[in-house]
């Protein structure tokens, strides 16, 4: 909340008079988006075990509990500020069982510049490459740490140095012929060489591995017939950014403000404009049947084939539309025709499996 007060007041200073040049506002803008951060650091008093501003909220009177993930590593739910932590815990916890494949996926999750991931991988792949085409070429199996390629692709990749340990890589402090001082290296294990196929393996895994990336907890509920169907208390884990994101509208800010200083068409800018609408991370949706059932769940998740009997008429059923990213929370009616509504209810009783029905809550 404070991060937005404080890009809400930056939009409301004057604007700067014309710069020279794109660096320079870009250099402003970064100058203030800094100031304002700093200023909403020491507004802003963090929970002890959060790192969103402590709220008070009456967690009986909402409509959820807050913004929860299933973990894909540990199948665990954990809340949507405890995310990131779990996910490098799991990992780790994994590194005992896989050094590899640990090392790997600390590589693709943990660092967040795609193009940096993607250009360090290709380089390292392309040393696991020479490996396995040359095994019988030593300076194949040897990679100089001061080299300016591996210090700036590999280097600040996290998990990089856990991955070439693991594939059977150790540091050395080596001579150099032609100078004095020594260098570091990671050169190839004896007992790694002999096993050229699995360097083949460790490539191609490393190569097409993918982020791991929690998933949205849907959190399904169903509500007998309310007329709160709409009315929605929702949770600040809803507004608040965590700073991942919080980065994310910083950055975005700056690059509204460098394409301000470009000459665009009103095609382009109205284009833009509809991209820049204020959208929410999530929402939560209710959908409510012809029979006044109330089935709710969050943002895009919430997918109704998996929850509807088999033997619903899916193709009579009109679902109003909605823009979920542009609002927080959403009520949608399922309709259709009413004969044909009738005869579903006589034969099924309820459009919704069984097993939902087993668990029909009061909308409070």
């Amino acid at each position: 909340m404070a991060a937005a007060a404080a890009l809400a007041r930056l939009e409301q200073k004057p604007k700067p008079r014309a710069l020279s040049s794109q660096d320079a506002i870009r250099n402003q803008v970064k100058k203030e988006l800094m100031n304002e951060a700093a200023a909403s650091d020491k507004e802003a008093p963090l929970d002890e075990k959060s790192s969103l501003p402590a709220v008070e909220e009456d967690s009986a009177t909402l409509s959820v509990s807050g913004v929860y993930f299933i973990c894909p590593l540990t199948g665990s739910c954990v809340r949507k500020d405890k995310k990131e932590a779990h996910i490098r815990e799991a990992i780790q916890q994994h590194a005992s069982q896989d050094p590899v494949g640990a090392s790997i996926m600390e590589i693709h999750t943990l660092n967040r510049d795609r193009e940096k991931v993607k250009l360090g991988v290709e380089t390292m792949v392309k040393y696991l490459d020479n490996i396995h085409l040359h095994p019988e070429e030593e300076k194949y199996r040897k990679i100089k740490l001061q080299n300016k390629v591996f210090q700036e692709r590999i280097r600040p990749l996290e998990g990089a140095d856990r991955f070439f340990e693991a594939v059977g890589f150790e540091k050395m402090t080596l001579s150099v012929p032609g100078q004095e001082d020594l260098e570091d290296f990671y050169v190839l294990k004896e007992e790694a060489l002999e096993k050229l196929g699995s360097l083949k393996e460790y490539k191609e895994q490393l190569l097409n591995a993918a982020p791991v990336r929690a998933q949205l907890d849907r959190q399904l509920r169903v509500f007998k017939p309310s007329p709160r169907a709409s009315h929605f208390e929702l949770p600040s884990d809803f507004f608040n950014l965590t700073t991942e994101e919080l980065m994310r509208e910083r950055r975005l800010r700056a690059e509204a403000v460098e394409k301000a200083s470009m000459l665009r068409t009103k095609a382009m800018r109205e284009r833009e404009g509809q991209r820049e609408m204020k959208k929410y991370n999530y929402t939560l949706l209710r959908v409510r049947f012809p029979d006044g059932y109330i089935l709710q769940g969050k943002r895009g998740d919430l997918l109704l084939f998996p929850v509807l009997s088999p033997r619903a008429d899916l193709p009579i059923l009109v679902l109003t539309a909605v823009f979920p990213e542009t609002v927080p929370s959403a009520l949608l009616t399922l309709t259709g025709d009413e004969d044909i509504m009738a005869d579903i209810k006589e034969q099924m009783g309820c459009l919704l499996k069984p097993d939902l029905l087993s668990d029909v809550q009061i909308l409070s």
